[in-house]
């Protein structure tokens, strides 16, 4: 579901709907507010919308009904050049034939600057990337994470209102896409713009934003802080979405308040929020973290204690990742610490886990449709 946060928004998305056909809506009534300085990133699977509603935003491509606003003017109908946008692609989009140096300046001879000034804030671009002393080489002479880095500088060098990236680190291997998450992170700290980032990938968005929005069937099914959306959840879909989680079937037996009780298809009763799920019968999908499942509980500590099968222990360093098979789940998982407990574990015994009903959600069942914003 989601939110504004506040009435002077620095992008502002009114009623948005994007439809290429006429006929199927790709982004239905989109609304979201984000605030100047913020890094808001669009998470969602292939095919979700968040791709189509950075096009719109940067003005490649038009919306099909609804305002887009930037800084409080429409724009709609103003062309992607003079909406003072900079853009980093996941393919670099550097000029081959030019310098790094010409790549850095050509923004800014477009807008006429002068040339003092030019050189000047190409010095300041690359001291920021930390490639001062790379102005002379070309973009082939330069590493991937070289050349993302000067993608970033040449969106950044400008002074632009809003920065967009769209998949920016995809193409990079995983240890070079971590180190440019943090770099990107630090500059946005340091230079306070707004950054509006897409990505299909859960761990960039939770290091990277200040906020995220989860986008499903063309719709935000849930707009939060990365800890948010983690920790609350508040559909199965992005319960699943983002994390590893556990996930058990079955239908509400008992409703109080904030609390439920919640038949599984094995019989056994499970105490758990009630945070999106419907009226007693109804069915249900509960949502629970791997790392807040006990192993061997102390007795009386939990209220949801059950026996289960151990399947699989993978050894993880500081953790054991084990694979248990529960209330019908035969790929429940709990990371078990690196401590004397895992240690007693075997594959094919049974042991009793355990957990609090406030880490488990009672969420709409997984098949129905996630509730619009």
């Amino acid at each position: 579901m989601a939110e504004a946060v506040g009435t002077e928004a620095f992008v502002r998305f009114a009623d948005v709907q994007k439809s290429y056909d006429g006929e199927t809506l790709v982004i239905k009534s989109l609304n979201l507010d984000i605030e100047r300085g913020e890094f808001l990133t669009m998470l969602g699977p292939s095919g979700s919308g968040k791709t189509t509603c950075l096009m719109m935003l940067a003005g490649f491509e038009t919306a099909t009904y609804g305002e887009i606003y930037l800084d409080g003017r429409p724009i709609n109908n103003v062309a992607p050049h003079r909406r003072d946008i900079g853009m980093v692609f996941q393919n670099y989009a550097l000029f081959p034939h030019m310098t790094v140096h010409e790549n850095l300046a050509f923004p800014l001879e477009v807008r006429k600057l002068a040339k003092a000034e030019v050189e000047e804030r190409v010095a300041r671009a690359l001291d920021m990337v930390e490639l001062a002393g790379f102005g002379s080489r070309r973009p082939a002479q330069l590493s991937g994470g070289q050349q993302q880095r000067v993608a970033v500088a040449r969106a950044l060098v400008f002074e632009p209102k809003l920065v967009l990236m769209d998949e920016p680190l995809g193409a990079l291997d995983k240890q070079l896409r971590e180190q440019m998450q943090f770099e990107i992170r630090h500059i946005h700290e340091r230079l306070g713009v707004t950054v509006v980032y897409v990505t299909h990938d859960q761990s960039e968005a939770l290091t990277m934003s200040n906020r995220i929005a989860v986008f499903n069937d063309g719709v935000i099914q849930q707009l939060s802080t990365p800890e948010g959306l983690y920790e609350r959840p508040e559909n199965a879909f992005v319960a699943q979405f983002i994390g590893e989680n556990n996930r058990l079937l079955g239908s509400v037996s008992e409703r109080h308040g904030d609390t439920c009780a919640v038949t599984t298809v094995e019989g056994e009763v499970v105490k758990a929020l009630a945070v999106s799920c419907g009226g007693t019968g109804e069915a249900t999908t509960l949502s629970l973290r791997p790392e807040r499942v006990t192993v061997a509980p102390e007795p009386g500590s939990c209220p949801n204690v059950f026996d289960a099968v151990v399947e699989e222990l993978i050894y993880l360093g500081d953790h054991v990742r084990s694979r248990l098979r529960l209330l019908g789940n035969d790929e429940f998982i709990v990371k078990v610490p690196n401590s004397g407990v895992h240690r007693s574990m075997r594959v094919g015994e049974t042991v009793q886990v355990g957990w609090s009903a406030e880490d488990c959600r009672a969420l709409d069942c997984l098949s129905s449709t996630p509730a619009a914003n």
